[in-house]
């Protein structure tokens, strides 16, 4: 099954060497190249991309905008968006993953790791680091926008036990391996845990499951030191 991809980025030689990489791929293909946000949105709804690879920061409508009324679009649903920022911690990269982003890369990554890194958030998984996801939630994601209406605490009650404790594992940063073992239980039950708990809350994948957690309180960040 081929990965159908929509490049988003305002510069025109990155385009064209994310095309080449893609367009290498037996598994991938590369449908349009937007130049900036709008541009991105139209052609999304045009070609209905798998995923979208997007520029955070753009000239006139951002990334951000765009991210935002992809995921904000009923007839978008199944459409991922994969950030690309220069900078790993970035606030806009926050912004996104509260608008329904399933993760981001760094522009410095290998060629390898951007190729897998498009593969996982084809497949439906997020592609959160460790590290950069504890990053993110103690500088930007504790800190829910005003508008932000992700999940309320008494959304919370539709959650079993299990599935919230598996959901506050998954806000701390760790894989389904590390939970399986805390829990002593097998990676496959974790991940049905995973699965339940987004279905229930209505969350697009495993990125917008940890801004819920840390949103409704489930979580709390540690302040950094």
């Amino acid at each position: 099954m081929t990965i159908r991809v929509l490049l988003a980025d305002d510069q025109a030689l990155l385009r064209a060497t994310f095309r080449i990489l893609i367009d290498s791929c037996p598994d991938m293909e590369v449908v349009g190249e937007a130049t900036d946000g709008t541009e991105a949105v139209d052609l999304a709804r045009a070609h209905r991309p798998d995923l979208v690879l997007m520029d955070i920061r753009m000239p006139g409508a951002d990334g951000l905008a765009a991210t935002s009324a992809i995921c904000a679009d009923p007839d978008l649903t199944a459409v991922r968006v994969l950030i690309l920022t220069t900078f790993e911690i970035d606030e806009y990269v926050a912004q996104a993953l509260r608008a329904g982003a399933s993760g981001f890369l760094g522009k410095d990554v290998t060629a390898d790791v951007l190729l897998d890194g498009i593969r996982t958030v084809a497949a439906g998984d997020s592609l959160l680091s460790p590290t950069a996801t504890r990053t993110l939630i103690t500088r930007f994601l504790a800190s829910p926008a005003e508008s932000s209406q992700s999940a309320a605490p008494e959304h919370l009650a539709a959650l079993t036990a299990r599935e919230r404790e598996v959901m506050a594992w998954v806000a701390e940063g760790h894989s389904n391996e590390e939970i399986a073992e805390k829990l002593f239980v097998s990676p496959l039950t974790v991940r049905t845990h995973v699965h339940r708990a987004m279905t229930k809350l209505g969350a697009r994948d495993r990125a917008q499951l940890v801004v819920m957690a840390y949103q409704s309180g489930l979580v709390r960040a540690v302040p950094p030191h």
